[in-house]
């Protein structure tokens, strides 16, 4: 009797002890980290032409009743069924900082859907800046399906283009959609737990329980149907942010646009190594374009070749002598929508 004694005394002091740690996380006040404002973009992502193309038509549709926003583009001359290249931007951005590729694809002859994910840009969603990796894949496959029942669109040639995030988001929905024709992943994310143990080498322990901590104060105020708890995307090394490395706040200080939103739910902390698309490409069964960005501070090289090893002969590779930003602007940008390019030229 005694010993069952001690033993629920001792389960009921861990039990008052994880509330009280989980009424603190999520109550406790001095967690808030102020956004950061980036300064007015100097450059940005490829070239684009001052106006919007206007053959470029805002649609929407919706994924579980949220609307999503999206950009069409058409080729000016359509008289026939065309094909469509689906894309949708990485780590918290928006479908405006893809408007140069999607307008090279579009002067090739391709359609193109670009879209926001739902809680970000134009999209419906709440709370804002949501990062939640079903609901992402959820808005990809609703893309694919809206894509295909649009007129002027060859249903039986839908590509996929992603890049960083996106880049493992499209090889997930390949896996499990063998009408695709084929899939561009530019500098991909395809495995989160790579990714963090990078993280970890370049931040230490110290820094990433911190980083935990927030993560759990978001995810515990999403449960009790609180405010969220945010955390900068981009910010100075040291600083609490996602990405801290001196080229992303480079990048993210000269390229993104105005209307870009520096901050996002703190929760998908403790998801993001859990991801780990490359474990889906043994059942990719179509081309796919991996371009890997050889100094990437990012998204291992390590991830992207043991993709490539498992996607076998669906594979296509293109490697850069550049970091993970790199490809975004300037020549870099020009040589990788080149060869994405010739890669659905070919594929399409």
């Amino acid at each position: 009797m005694k010993i069952g004694k001690r033993i629920l005394q001792g389960i009921g002091i861990i039990v008052g002890i994880c509330v009280l740690y989980f009424l603190i996380v999520a109550f406790a006040p001095g967690f808030e980290v102020p956004e950061k404002h980036l300064k007015k973009a100097k450059e940005q992502v490829g070239e684009s032409d001052p106006k919007p193309p206007l053959s470029r038509k805002e649609v929407r549709f919706p994924v579980r009743g949220t609307s999503v926003d999206a950009w069409l583009y058409l080729p000016e001359e359509l008289s026939a069924p065309v094909p469509c290249i689906v894309m949708g931007h990485g780590f918290g951005g928006t479908k405006d900082m893809l408007e140069p590729y999607a307008s090279r694809f579009q002067k090739a002859g391709f359609a193109v859907l670009v879209f926001d994910y739902r809680h970000f840009g134009e999209s419906d969603g709440e709370p804002r800046q949501l990062i939640w990796i079903p609901y992402q894949l959820e808005d990809w496959s609703t893309a694919i399906n809206y894509a295909r029942g649009l007129k002027g669109i060859d249903p039986g040639k839908i590509a996929l283009w992603g890049t960083s995030m996106s880049g493992g988001h499209v090889m997930v929905t390949a896996s499990k959609d063998n009408r695709i024709a084929c899939v561009v992943a530019q500098c991909p994310g395809l495995d989160g737990r790579a990714s963090g143990e990078m993280f970890l080498k370049r931040v230490g322990i110290g820094y990433i329980l911190r980083m935990m901590v927030h993560g759990q104060r978001d995810m515990f105020r999403s449960w009790l149907g609180l405010s969220p708890h945010k955390i900068p995307i981009a910010g100075k090394p040291g600083s609490i942010a996602f990405l801290t490395t001196s080229d992303a706040h480079d990048f993210f200080g000269k390229v993104v646009p105005e209307t870009f939103i520096n901050e996002v739910c703190a929760r998908i902390i403790l998801r993001g190594d859990k991801y780990r698309p490359v474990e889906y490409a043994r059942d990719v069964r179509c081309p796919v374009l991996l371009q890997i960005c050889d100094h990437d501070s990012i998204t291992p090289k390590s991830a992207a070749e043991e993709t490539e090893k498992k996607l076998g002969k669906y594979a296509e590779v293109k490697h850069y002598p550049i970091g993970h930003f790199d490809i975004y602007v300037g020549d870099d940008f020009e040589r990788s929508v080149r060869d994405q390019l010739d890669f659905f030229k070919k594929h399409l």
